[in-house]
């Protein structure tokens, strides 16, 4: 007998989301910043965080590199261990969610189709998608951690935007863009902050 039949969920009987908003006087979201090693991405969503804090928000962030070095860090950067990192996160940020939390996370995310699964993990309604651009070339100059250079010699394999693909979003997409080459972070998280706040003002 396989042991998924001997799992009963206990949803139906929980508290309910509503119940948790109410209290914290605010409507939950997610907010997937995805882009570039070197784009911003952690540097703004930092900044978001304590932005929305200040105001009386509850956030969670759920930053990539600190995810791998715990509940993820049994998994590499093949495509298969992308698909399940993205899968493992976009369940923990639904569980936020439940809880009532505005949920700011910050992954490459380099695949559609992973943006595409977090999505449906976490529902439409519930989810946007943030790409933060910056151009390979722009990364590689920045180069904040030094992979760009450890991958220039080869020492790092599935390097994304070089030897792993990577996909920005289409004309036909929805997702929010923050343009890092033109703009500043503290311009980037200035504008980011102004879209997230009438999402998550709670009537």
């Amino acid at each position: 007998m396989s042991e998924s039949n001997n799992i009963f969920s206990e949803f139906d009987r929980m508290l309910g989301r509503d119940a948790k908003e109410s209290q914290l006087k605010q409507k939950g979201h997610v907010f997937w910043l995805y882009g570039l090693s070197g784009s911003g991405k952690s540097t703004i969503a930092d900044k978001v965080e304590r932005s929305l804090v200040a105001k009386g928000h509850y956030i969670k962030l759920l930053d990539g590199d600190n995810v791998r070095t715990g509940l993820n860090k049994d998994l590499g950067f093949t495509d298969a261990d992308r698909s399940e990192n993205i899968r493992r996160i976009a369940e923990v940020a639904r569980l936020f969610l439940d809880a009532g939390f505005v949920v700011i996370t910050s992954f490459i995310s380099p695949l559609k189709e992973y943006r595409d699964l977090a999505e449906s993990i976490i529902g439409e309604g519930d989810f946007t998608k943030v790409y933060i651009n910056a151009s390979f070339s722009t990364c590689s100059e920045r180069d904040v951690k030094g992979l760009y250079a450890k991958a220039k010699k080869g020492a790092v394999s599935h390097f994304t935007g070089k030897d792993s693909l990577f996909e920005a979003p289409s004309d036909s997409d929805e997702d929010w863009i923050l343009d890092t080459e033109q703009f500043s972070a503290s311009e980037s998280t200035e504008e980011l902050v102004n879209k997230i706040l009438p999402i998550i003002k709670k009537i």
